[in-house]
């Protein structure tokens, strides 16, 4: 895993903007792992399963096909081999996604294939257990912050709405039910690096980490610092 960066951390803090741009500028591929999570509940929610239902749930999850791209400037995730990429962000799979993302079963299957999409690296992996669960060995983990505020705004922002107290008790529901669950809850990796986004924009955040990596020689050949780019893994 020596070209591997594990992204952590709650909604609203930028995770999936800043994971493709590290991952381009880079020229690694990029890997959202919560699209997984939500993809498997945009299949439970359509087959009508109940998602407290841990045993439906993970029977379902089993046969269910989730494929992802691993392109950051194409991600695409299909289900069955069914587009899915604006059916999974519907407030109806945001609500459902939690339950369905605890189940261990669940889990299981998914970190399965998420350590497998990872294989040998050139990747920057986004969720909420990279660093703990999925990819323990990764050479930069990396845990984002934000105000409760400033991940309100960017949430309301990303969903089109100006009803940022519901978003942001939203927020707070999805944080205290990720982090108490008792399989692979939310939380920083112990050798994780901080970085609160709060008064960062986007690029920002991504040059910070950009300057993490080279710091601990990952990327070396990746084309930061005029080398040109190797193109990533099909």
């Amino acid at each position: 895993m020596r070209d591997v960066i594990a992204l952590d951390g709650p909604s609203g803090t930028g995770k999936s903007t800043v994971a493709r741009g590290l991952a381009q500028r880079l020229g690694f591929r990029y890997l959202d792992t919560g699209a997984m999570y939500r993809a498997v509940t945009w299949a439970v929610l359509r087959d009508g399963v109940d998602p407290e239902d841990a045993a439906a749930v993970t029977e379902l999850a089993r046969r269910t096909r989730v494929e992802v791209s691993m392109d950051p400037d194409r991600p695409r995730v299909s289900v069955d081999g069914q587009a899915v990429d604006r059916e999974i962000r519907t407030p109806a799979v945001t609500v459902a996604v939690s339950p369905v993302s605890a189940t261990p079963g669940v889990r299981e299957v998914l970190v399965a294939a998420q350590q497998e999409l990872i294989g040998v690296g050139r990747v920057v992996a986004e969720g909420r257990d990279i660093g703990t669960v999925v990819a323990p060995a990764a050479p930069l983990k990396v845990f984002l912050t934000a105000s409760p505020d400033a991940r309100a705004h960017r949430r309301s922002r990303q969903d089109g709405t100006t009803d940022h107290r519901s978003t942001a008790a939203d927020l707070d529901r999805r944080d205290t039910y990720d982090s108490t669950r008792k399989h692979s809850p939310l939380r920083a990796a112990d050798d994780a690096v901080h970085v609160d986004t709060t008064a960062l924009d986007v690029n920002e955040v991504v040059q910070r980490l950009v300057d993490l990596a080279m710091e601990r020689g990952i990327g070396e050949r990746s084309g930061v610092g005029g080398v040109t780019p190797e193109p990533p893994p099909a």
